[in-house]
């Protein structure tokens, strides 16, 4: 009996030398994953980086070095264009224009995207589909008749509501709040109309508290693009005092860069306040995209 036991304890003290290559190999693999996603995002980073520094340098600087400078840095630059553009008033304009357009994307967006997902009615697979080709429209092609419409009509120029107007209805944002609403448990709604609960009762406390990633995604796609358009606000306002932010720079690289002491760096500042709130509210919301609470309305 001794000479057959012996053998296993042999093998119980030689199993955890064994298992000890794999952890290594998964070490290896770690770091290399680790560097390579260092890379990526120090070369993704760069450019934010670039910006920064150029807007803070006393001369322009388009070499290699001066990605890199020692010292010399100063605020000359923000001080220069904010005495050219007003950027607390271009930011205002730029936040009531952006809010506007979230407000009117998540109200109909929600609205539409629940008639879609959970509503029964005659051509509803048409509109949904007539809903899709609209995606592929390029807003370009149909600017001259709602500048029309918008200006002339409805005398909407220099106004926040003209601007807001043509981007209040987003499709996507209906695609994507159609989608979760399509996920959620058909019982949660069984359960709420047979308790005599009405569509709008049924939204507002069933549908939306379990599809906030939903709108939060909605939210942040929506933002970039009235916070960054340009062709619209510029052709919809001519007082300077309404213009977004992105139309106060454009106007001033075309019109006064050229006479600035350092107009490379006087355009970079503009830039990072320009991007510094859409990058500040990508970082705070980042987790939320993944974020679900669709399991905390079931039980079982």
């Amino acid at each position: 009996m001794a000479d057959h036991e012996a053998p296993d304890v042999h093998e119980r003290h030689e199993a955890p030398a064994d298992t000890d290559e794999p952890r290594s190999r998964l070490g290896v693999r770690g770091v290399l994953r680790y560097a390579a996603l260092f890379l990526g995002s120090a070369v993704f980073l760069f450019p934010f980086y670039y910006m920064i520094v150029g807007s803070l340098q006393k001369s322009p600087d388009t070499s290699v070095k001066g990605a890199f400078p020692t010292g010399g840095f100063t605020l000359d630059n923000y001080t220069q264009i904010n005495s050219r553009v007003d950027l607390v008033q271009s930011l205002v304009n730029s936040g009531i224009f952006t809010g506007g357009v979230l407000l009117g994307t998540v109200v109909f967006g929600v609205l539409a995207g629940y008639a879609l997902a959970r509503l029964e009615f005659r051509g509803q697979g048409t509109l949904f589909a007539t809903m899709l080709l609209v995606q592929i429209i390029p807003f370009q092609l149909l600017i001259i008749p709602i500048y029309v419409m918008i200006v002339r009509t409805y005398g909407l120029a220099d106004s926040y509501l003209g601007m807001i107007l043509p981007f209040a209805i987003n499709s996507t944002a209906v695609f994507i709040f159609r989608q979760f609403f399509r996920q959620l448990p058909e019982d949660l709604f069984a359960a709420a109309r047979l308790d005599g609960a009405s569509e709008l009762r049924i939204l507002w406390s069933v549908a939306l508290p379990l599809v906030r990633p939903a709108l939060v995604t909605a939210v942040l796609l929506t933002f970039i693009g009235p916070w960054n358009e340009f062709l619209w606000p510029f052709l919809v306002t001519k007082d300077t005092e309404m213009q977004p932010l992105a139309v106060s720079l454009a106007n001033y690289i075309s019109n006064v860069a050229g006479r600035a002491a350092n107009p490379y760096g006087a355009i970079l500042a503009g830039s990072v306040v320009l991007a510094a709130p859409a990058v500040a509210l990508f970082i705070a919301f980042q987790k939320r995209f993944t974020a679900s609470d669709l399991g905390s309305g079931v039980k079982g």
